[in-house]
């Protein structure tokens, strides 16, 4: 199993892309290397890249392929995100699409020009490193485009699960064309899975890049709904995991559990390593699984202010650098964790299974398996009885 972490600096969080320390930077990795884990998420600005739809700035794409360096040199395999977007609670968008030159980040042609010359230019830049494995197109990024009505970012950007479909097109299909040998992604938050008016769809999720991202938050409905302790918020990624391959038209597509981490808002600091411990159980025999990937690596320094509570202690190594109990727990387990074997997704068992009924092609009906509903309390509560039960989705009637 590979197992890793998305790369939060520890000086300066990601503003520290403004004016690179690289022995920061290195020493941050050797900690990360030090633990075991074997691969990192990092996360450029895309203001930064791109302060203008015509400006890439070539010394911000140097710094980053200088972090990709230092994390090699760590033995660290590398994923970068592109359109970053959303970060922590924070957006990172540039000026030219926003207040006056306000444009929808998914349907405007100016918009999807300057998106798609920005991948393009990073997968150039990137390809042919060996020890990056792909890039993701953007951190969440889906937020974005609502749902609405309802819809909880304050700049929508409207669009159909068709024109998702569109932009997809435009960004992705032309970076795996160029990068075939590369694992590209999107990553999404669970919105995507449980809100019926999002356009981005479960589709979207199981069908566009290498893999199917899941990430697995129980601050905002798990953790509220269950309590702290209970056993639901340690199998909630599993349950993101099963329904992502219910949801799959391909038995065989990889799984990546791209984020995970443990709040302190419902997992406090005495209970976070076995919230980890417990978290890994979950999933380290779901088949297909091909990474897990931890958030975060380093909790926000509280001199960087109006962050939401719960971000500054994320991290497996506090902002000091000194490693946390989670992190010890980790290191612990990593010998036997390498020598998992992960069962293929066509190996796996026969086992019970709970249906749903949803919209393929809309994600009409997706609502059901919500968390705070009872299809998902039916679901943890045989997890907790020991029986890991399957999920499958049968198409609405005409």
């Amino acid at each position: 199993m590979r197992i890793g972490v998305n790369y939060t600096p520890r000086v300066g969080w990601f503003h520290s892309w403004l004016d690179l320390d690289l022995e920061s930077v290195k020493a941050d990795f050797d900690q990360i290397a030090e633990l075991g884990l074997d691969h990192v998420r990092v996360f450029p600005l895309w203001p930064l890249l791109q302060p203008n739809r015509g400006l890439i700035r070539p010394t911000a794409v140097a710094d980053l392929v200088a972090v990709v360096d230092a994390a090699a040199a760590s033995g660290l395999q590398v994923s970068v995100d592109a359109l970053n977007g959303h970060l922590s609670s924070y957006d990172f968008l540039p000026s030219w699409v926003v207040t006056w030159h306000r444009q929808n980040l998914f349907t405007d042609e100016v918009a999807l020009a300057g998106e798609a010359a920005l991948v393009r230019e990073l997968g150039r830049a990137l390809q042919d490193h060996p020890a990056v494995t792909g890039m993701t197109l953007g951190n969440e990024f889906a937020q974005f485009a609502g749902p609405a009505p309802g819809h909880r970012h304050p700049m929508l950007s409207e669009a159909t699960a068709d024109d998702v479909d569109a932009w997809f097109d435009t960004l992705l299909a032309p970076l795996e064309e160029a990068w075939p040998l590369g694992r590209h992604h999107h990553g999404f938050d669970d919105d995507l899975w449980f809100v019926d008016e999002h356009p981005f769809t479960p589709r979207h999720g199981v069908t566009k890049g290498a893999s199917t991202t899941v990430h697995s938050w129980v601050f905002s409905q798990v953790g509220p709904r269950y309590g702290e302790g209970h056993p639901a918020l340690t199998s909630f990624p599993r349950y993101l995991l099963e329904l992502a391959r219910a949801w799959s038209p391909d038995p065989t597509r990889p799984l990546w559990l791209q984020e995970v981490g443990a709040p302190r808002t419902h997992v406090p600091d005495a209970d976070a390593a076995d919230f980890v411990n417990a978290t890994i159980d979950a999933v380290v025999d779901t088949p297909g699984l091909e990474a897990t990937t931890w958030w975060c690596s380093h909790d926000v320094n509280r001199a960087l202010l109006d962050f939401p509570e719960l971000e500054y202690s994320l991290g497996l190594f506090t902002s000091d650098g000194v490693a946390k109990p989670e992190a010890r727990l980790l290191a612990e387990r990593m010998a036997e964790l390498r020598a998992v074997s992960i069962p293929a997704a066509q190996d796996a068992p026969e086992r019970p299974t709970m249906e749903f009924t949803a919209d393929w092609h809309t994600g009409a009906g997706r609502g059901v398996t919500n968390p705070m509903g009872d299809f998902f309390d039916e679901w943890q509560s045989r997890f907790a009885r020991g029986e890991v039960c399957g999920i499958s989705r049968r198409q609405p009637e005409a």
